[in-house]
Formats: structure tokens, C-alpha cells, sequence
């Protein structure tokens, strides 16, 4: 890409596991992190915080695309919330990358669930509905975007059979490798600008071509 790309939560399972994908491309990679230690040998860590917006303002300064994957906090409210990180994290995001009239490619980590409203894990801060909030402010945003929602996810090395599919309504498990490999992916297929859709693992097999795949799917309308 003509310009950096920043992984928000690029110290995480799976931020550093899409770092490495990146990398690997050849990409000039930028790592934001509360903690960026231990960061990967060529990749540029930055100690920024999406609850900070000043703390983004440097790092997500004149990119081609920014992946968010941040854990949400499991407070019902205040800073450790889903509201402080998944949905006003992700508004103060996409105000440090555009800040400069830049227009970057978006790709937000989500989940499965986010639209089952009456699910358990929706008594956590309301964590299901701030996940919803921010991938909606994400596809109101004007950017291209991709929303990738992993279901349960899994060690491993993936790799095998992956289905996407659209409407939450389905359920299984996902490796953060193949997550990973979704999400930098989508950054180079136009069949995957405007997507949101979820991730599941099936029985052996070996996984399709990722241009097939995102071009099995409808993108958002809006």
C-alpha cells in the first residue's frame, strides 16, 4: 500500500497475528497498543489508547488503512465499558484517520451476536449493543470498510474450511489465525469493501480463495 497501516490492539491474539500477515506483504505497519511491548521486529509500536483521542491523533495520521481489535471492557460503565471502547473507541478512531482528509480502509473486529439483544453476554455493559454502535458508526462513516464478526474463537493454526455468512444467526467456532488471515485479506480484495459477515470453521477441507468467498456475499446497503 502507498501508505502505513495502523492495527489498533496490534499487541493482542489477534492484532498480532494480523501484524505478522501484514508484514509479511510488506507493508509499513503500525502497532497501537496501551502495552506495545514486545512488539514484532519491523513493525512501529505506538502506546495509544482509542478511550484517548489525543493519544491517536500521531499514529493514525496519513494511512492507507487502519484494522481496530480491541478488547471491549466488561464494566457496565465508565472507562473499562463497551461503551468507552467499542463504540465511542471506534468514533474517536475514525476522527484521528480522517483527521488529515484522508480516506482509509477501515476493518473492525466485531463478534457474532451483536443484533441478539436478549444473549447473556448483553448484561455485560451492554456489550453486544456498543459492538452494534460501532460497526454502525463505521458503515455511516463514508470510508470503505469492512466489518468482520468471528464467531467462538479458537487456538490453532488455520488454514482449513471457513464459511462466511450474513445475518447473525448462526453459531461455531473460528481460529484467530483465520480471522487474522480474513482481515488482511479484505484489505486487498475489492470483493470485500462495504462487507459485514461472520466466520465459522467447518470439518476439513481445504479453504477457498478469499476473493471467492467475499464474493459470495451481499454488500451493506444503506
Amino acid at each position: 500500500m502507498e501508505n502505513p497501516v495502523a492495527v489498533v490492539g496490534g499487541a493482542g491474539r489477534i492484532g498480532r497475528l494480523v501484524v505478522a500477515g501484514l508484514l509479511e506483504r510488506g507493508e509499513e505497519v503500525r502497532v497501537l497498543s496501551r502495552r506495545p511491548r514486545g512488539v514484532q521486529s519491523g513493525a512501529e509500536p505506538h502506546q495509544a489508547d482509542v478511550r484517548d483521542r489525543q493519544s491517536l491523533s500521531l499514529p493514525l495520521a496519513g494511512l492507507s488503512a487502519v484494522v481496530i481489535s480491541v478488547e471491549p471492557g466488561t464494566a457496565n460503565s465508565g472507562p473499562d465499558s463497551p461503551e468507552a471502547t467499542m463504540y465511542q473507541g471506534v468514533l474517536n478512531v475514525l476522527d484521528a484517520a480522517t483527521a488529515g482528509g484522508e480516506k482509509p480502509h477501515v476493518v473492525l473486529v466485531s463478534q457474532i451476536y451483536v443484533t441478539r439483544k436478549n444473549h447473556p453476554i448483553n448484561r455485560t455493559g451492554r456489550m453486544l449493543d456498543m459492538r452494534l454502535a460501532g460497526e454502525d458508526a463505521i458503515r455511516r462513516s463514508g470510508l470503505p470498510y469492512t466489518v468482520v464478526r468471528p464467531s467462538w474463537l479458537t487456538g490453532g493454526r488455520g488454514g482449513t474450511g471457513v464459511r462466511l455468512e450474513q445475518g447473525d444467526t448462526g453459531d461455531g467456532e473460528i481460529t484467530r489465525q483465520d480471522v487474522a488471515d480474513a482481515v488482511v485479506q479484505s484489505l486487498y480484495s475489492p470483493a470485500a469493501r462495504s462487507l459485514t459477515f461472520e466466520m465459522y470453521n467447518t470439518s476439513g477441507g481445504v479453504r477457498a480463495d478469499w476473493d471467492d468467498l467475499f464474493s459470495t456475499l451481499t454488500p451493506d446497503s444503506h
